[in-house]
């Protein structure tokens, strides 16, 4: 079939340090889709999303997973954690909702026992110095998988090769953990034996995936691609060495998820209406005290509080130079605006406009060392000193809401769509 009659693919990331509301984004845009793909990261990070079955917090799976004509797949680029993955699913059907339709690649790999146990003794031993791991397992991860000592699903299935697999691995493993770290080693055949039932937990969802999506693609199905994290996360374009340790750009997911990068027609790119983060290095709009603990405790549905974590997220003013190259890098083509309700406290809201470093200004974004002594400078509009949640079309909000989502989009350099103004599916606008 020729590509002009293939489906749409839009992916869903984030423009800044994750935690922008991509889970309440994608579950909307869910509405009319037919697969939402996951294309990278792992159970290291959650989306939240609230419907009229309540509220979710997903770490791993797609959040196409609350509608049941959409099929949910998790491309190969993902980090499955095959026990996380199992308990979300039973979670879905404890609390009533039919089992989701799932696919998991074939050719994703897993995240291993030892992976978790190293990722939690190397923030011990960095102790102050350390780079605010969720202890998820993700960078040992990412890395055995650069060092070819990963193990994909389908190893899982056979098992001379998988026996294989981890004995390699273990060789380098357990020399670290004994003498770096002073923890016992590991053995092969204990691991065989938890990694057996995990096999036997995650086969009914294995499949070709990538197979799949061309098919689905070509037959003129609607794709999401749903991205973990933001753009000043990712390893190549963020806050080195503050990232994590897949691309979370947009530019990235036809790759993780198995689909041409031409396949891509819209990038839409979530903030917030104002600057939160959860993590270690320079943020440059940060709020301290109690002007910070009161937008902390009113952002969200409950508060500014990490999904996997329940770490306090740091919360600031909007960052348009942060957040302008968060577009950039991740190719946006929409911006969908979150939590603008929550700004109906404030009679005036300061916006960074550009940064002072080094006693010059500058509108561009700047690697992380000339980031660290970066200084934020105001622009400062009137808020709208109301609650807009219950407003459902662009025309009845009001003027002061309006001029500061069109500054926004001026500053950014790219048209805000859709605006969030509340936690539940209905609290959206498009403009």
């Amino acid at each position: 079939m020729a590509v002009k009659s293939a489906g749409t693919v839009t992916a869903i990331v984030g423009a800044n340090w994750g935690d922008e509301g991509k889970g309440k984004t994608t579950d909307y845009f869910a509405q009319a889709a037919d697969v939402v793909v996951r294309f990278q990261g792992g159970s290291n990070a959650g989306h939240t999303i609230i419907n009229d079955h309540g509220k979710f917090i997903l770490h791993l799976l797609p959040s196409g997973v609350l509608y049941p004509h959409v099929t949910n797949v998790l491309g190969p680029g993902v980090a499955v954690h095959i026990p996380t993955l199992h308990r979300e699913v039973q979670e879905l059907t404890r609390r009533g909702l039919p089992q989701p339709q799932l696919l998991v690649s074939e050719r994703a790999q897993i995240v291993l026992p030892y992976h978790r146990l190293l990722d939690e003794y190397e923030e011990e031993r960095l102790a102050g110095d350390h780079f605010g791991s969720t202890k998820q397992g993700i960078a040992p991860f990412y890395a055995d998988k650069v060092q070819k000592l990963g193990v994909q699903i389908a190893d899982l299935f056979d098992e001379d090769r998988l026996r294989r697999r981890i004995t390699a691995s273990l060789a380098a493993k357990n020399v670290l953990l004994e003498h770096l770290y002073h923890k016992p080693p590991l053995h092969v055949d204990t691991l065989l034996a938890r990694l057996q039932q995990e096999a036997e937990a995650v086969r009914p969802y294995v499949a070709d995936t990538t197979t799949y999506l061309h098919k689905a693609w070509r037959d003129g199905k609607r794709i999401l691609l749903e991205g973990q994290l933001g753009a000043l996360r990712d390893p190549d374009h963020g806050i080195y060495p503050y990232p994590t340790s897949s691309s979370t750009l947009a530019g990235y997911g036809a790759v993780g998820a198995g689909l041409p990068p031409y396949a891509v027609e819209q990038v839409v790119a979530v903030t917030k209406a104002y600057s939160s983060c959860v993590g270690t290095g320079p943020f440059v709009t940060e709020l301290f005290g109690e002007e910070g603990e009161e937008l902390r405790r009113r952002g969200g549905s409950d508060g500014e509080y990490g999904a996997t974590t329940g770490r306090p997220r740091r919360v600031g003013w909007f960052d348009a130079v942060a957040t302008r190259y968060g577009c950039q890098v991740q190719g946006a083509t929409h911006v969908a605006l979150g939590l603008l309700d929550v700004l109906g406290y404030l009679q005036e809201i300061p916006i960074c406009v550009s940064y002072e470093i080094d006693g010059k200004v500058t509108q561009e974004f700047p690697t992380t060392a000339r980031l660290e002594t970066a200084q934020p400078i105001f622009e400062r509009m009137p808020g709208w000193g109301c609650d807009i949640s219950s407003i459902r079309d662009y025309s009845a909000l009001p003027p002061a809401a309006k001029c500061y989502i069109e500054r926004l989009a001026e500053l950014i350099e790219v048209p805000i769509k859709w605006l969030s103004v509340g936690p539940s599916r209905a609290a959206t606008i498009t403009l």
